[in-house]
């Protein structure tokens, strides 16, 4: 089945390097039935002109300072179509090909944007895979998260992970506690958590993550239960599963 012709298409352009933007402004020339409507420079320019001005696709480069490409896509969520523009992330590649639109690896020819410009346009209405998932599955073996960014309108925050205290569940996002401030973050706990380093980082409670240097004892609460206090007295359930992961981390 033929896919039915698309028109105006409004695209976002987001790379840290202006030659890399003229490449593509010139490859996409041709085609009129797409409208440029920005260029970014860096990821927080991104987040705030996608949030802003909703594009239909945005071509978004992964290795950017302030925000990168994963952290972006986290952002802005699943409405534009988003193809990828890397030098040398084999990690990303591997993952893209499984879940997103398309890559487009650095430098690459004209017959190679014009088949990722095919497969956006064919998804463009379709449904996307979930950011933090796609995010997750492109993370390489073994690193995890060093910070969290967290979108509150078009302002972004940025969370390093060591100072997060806690998280906690809330239905399909989860309100990140650092340093007595609340940030809450489309994402489930179970994403967070294949995230996080689990040598630092323990789901005490199907709704609850903890920062084990935050916690300064576990008292019985009730049979088969406890619960963590923090080190600013903040106390969180721990259950039966919660409190045998957590004894074997602190055991190690």
């Amino acid at each position: 089945m033929n896919a039915k012709p698309l028109k105006n298409i409004r695209a976002i352009l987001v790379d840290d390097e202006a030659l890399a933007r003229q490449v593509l402004r010139e490859f996409l020339s041709s085609h009129k039935e797409i409208e440029i409507i920005g260029e970014c420079a860096n990821g927080f320019e991104a987040v705030k002109a996608v949030t802003e001005q909703k594009p239909d696709l945005v071509f978004l480069d992964i290795q950017m300072p302030k925000l990168d490409g994963f952290e972006v896509l986290e952002l802005i969520g699943t409405g534009p179509a988003v193809v990828f523009v890397t030098a040398h992330d084999t990690f990303a590649i591997r993952a893209f090909e499984a879940h997103a639109v398309d890559y487009l690896l650095k430098p690459f020819s004209s017959e190679r944007f014009e088949a990722a410009l095919q497969r956006a346009k064919l998804r463009l209405g379709g449904k996307m895979p979930s950011p933090s998932e796609l995010a997750a599955s492109a993370r390489p073996p073994l690193q995890y998260l060093e910070r969290l960014a967290v979108k509150d309108g078009t302002r972004v925050f940025i969370i390093p992970v060591q100072k997060l205290d806690f998280a906690e569940a809330q239905d399909d996002y989860v309100e990140l506690n650092a340093e007595g401030k609340k940030y809450l973050k489309q994402q489930t706990i179970s994403t967070l958590e294949s995230g996080l380093d689990p040598a630092r980082f323990v789901r005490i409670h199907r709704s609850y993550i903890a920062n084990v240097e935050r916690i300064v004892k576990v008292e019985p609460y009730a049979k088969d239960s406890h619960v963590a206090v923090l080190t600013n007295g903040k106390q969180l359930p721990v259950s039966r599963t919660g409190y045998a992961r957590l004894r074997e981390l602190l055991e190690r």
